[in-house]
């Protein structure tokens, strides 16, 4: 999978994979009204394609798809090391039908005809989920806990002191986690239009990784050279 290159929380970004296309476009609109950008797949080589060469929030997914069902199109994507959480829409509401939902990969379901606001609730919750933001404001990597209501960091129950700097990388690391964030998402994240020389960033990483990981025999921030940062456990990478 490409890395992420978009971190900003107030945005969601969204597949919509459906053969209906009137239920397509009203899905699509509605989603868009309520400030996520969507694209939009046809059909199962469609999905297939546009969810391996780009990075989303949310996949919303329906199950009977020309040229690849919607089964396989997960089951594929997770194969490959795909985690972005799976919305699954379908007609079909017996139990063994949801069971096989979850079971090929399925974060979430829901049954044809639905309400576009629970919609629109449910992808906001798997997306809240898979960033790592809980509802009490905690986000946990490991033996890693950043407090976002009282921005205070501990690691194996050690309080850790960060400059302001320091603290809003490793909040944005956290919360796209495991997924990579690239370098100039994240300057343009932290310093927007008004960037910084580009010894900036490389001293703010080393005085995080200093804090964050040297003390510890586990490493959770890494670089993948060239491309980016990320917050994750080894077996995340």
């Amino acid at each position: 999978m490409q890395p992420a290159i978009k971190v900003d929380a107030d945005n969601i970004d969204v597949l919509l994979v459906e053969d209906h296309k009137d239920l397509a476009v009203t899905v699509g609109s509605y989603l868009e009204g309520a400030k996520m950008a969507v694209d939009y797949a046809s059909d199962g080589n469609i999905a297939y394609n546009l969810a391996s060469s780009n990075i989303y929030d949310c996949i919303v997914l329906d199950l009977m798809l020309p040229k690849m069902d919607g089964i396989e199109v997960c089951h594929k994507l997770r194969e490959q090391g795909c985690n972005v959480p799976v919305l699954v829409l379908t007609a079909r509401d017996q139990l063994d039908d949801k069971l096989e939902a979850f079971s090929m990969g399925g974060d979430d379901y829901m049954v044809k005809p639905f309400e576009l606001p629970e919609l629109e609730a449910r992808i906001h919750a798997l997306v809240r989920r898979a960033r790592g933001e809980a509802h009490n404001g905690i986000m946990q990597i490991d033996d890693l806990v950043f407090d976002t209501n009282t921005m205070n960091v501990e690691r194996a129950d050690q309080r850790l002191k960060l400059s302001p700097t320091a603290m809003r990388i490793l909040k944005i690391l956290m919360r796209e986690s495991p997924r990579l964030v690239s370098r100039e998402a994240l300057e343009h994240e932290l310093w927007g239009e008004l960037m910084p020389d580009s010894d900036t960033l490389r001293s703010h990483m080393y005085n995080l990784r200093k804090i964050v990981d040297r003390p510890f025999p586990t490493k959770l921030v890494h670089t993948v050279q060239g491309m980016g940062f990320k917050v994750a456990r080894p077996q995340d990478l």
